[in-house]
């Protein structure tokens, strides 16, 4: 059982984490192009993975209680503890930074007349709140990663 809950962690991690990691940074090229519409979609879409991020999240706590005592494992273990807090951050920037960032650029964008649209002024449409906090999430799941492989 311990196997199966691994695999399902990993591949949620793979198929819900990414996509939550990564949909924000294709948001900026459509800022970028002033494509309003297609923005708002990738705000909705990453609220959804965001929240299922949360599965990853729970599994994780299963692998863990499923590890034999020998790795005397907790939540108190260093990498578990920092990986969680990293995790958390990560979850937060993307839902409450990230995500609101994109829906004023896409009503930013869907606002503009036609003629001048194309990102012209991408600034004052989210654009940088989505740049940083979709970095520095990025950055902090790459860090539960390496924690998850390394296991200081």
């Amino acid at each position: 059982m311990d196997t199966l809950f691994t695999v399902l962690h990993v591949v949620t991690a793979v198929f819900i984490v990414g996509p939550m990691a990564i949909l924000p940074m294709t948001a900026m090229r459509a800022v970028r192009a002033g494509n309003g519409a297609q923005v708002a979609v990738l705000a909705k879409s990453t609220t959804i993975f965001g929240w299922l991020s949360l599965i990853v999240f729970v599994l994780g706590f299963g692998v863990m209680g499923m590890a034999p005592d020998e790795y005397e494992l907790s939540f108190t273990t260093p990498w578990i503890l920092w990986s969680i807090i990293l995790y958390v951050i990560a979850f937060a920037l993307t839902l409450f930074v990230v995500v609101p960032a994109m829906n004023k650029a896409a009503a930013a964008l869907q606002a503009e007349p036609a003629s001048a649209q194309g990102g012209a002024d991408a600034s004052k449409s989210g654009y940088p709140a989505i740049a940083a906090g979709s970095g520095i999430a990025s950055l902090l799941l790459v860090a539960v990663v390496v924690l998850m492989v390394w296991k200081p």
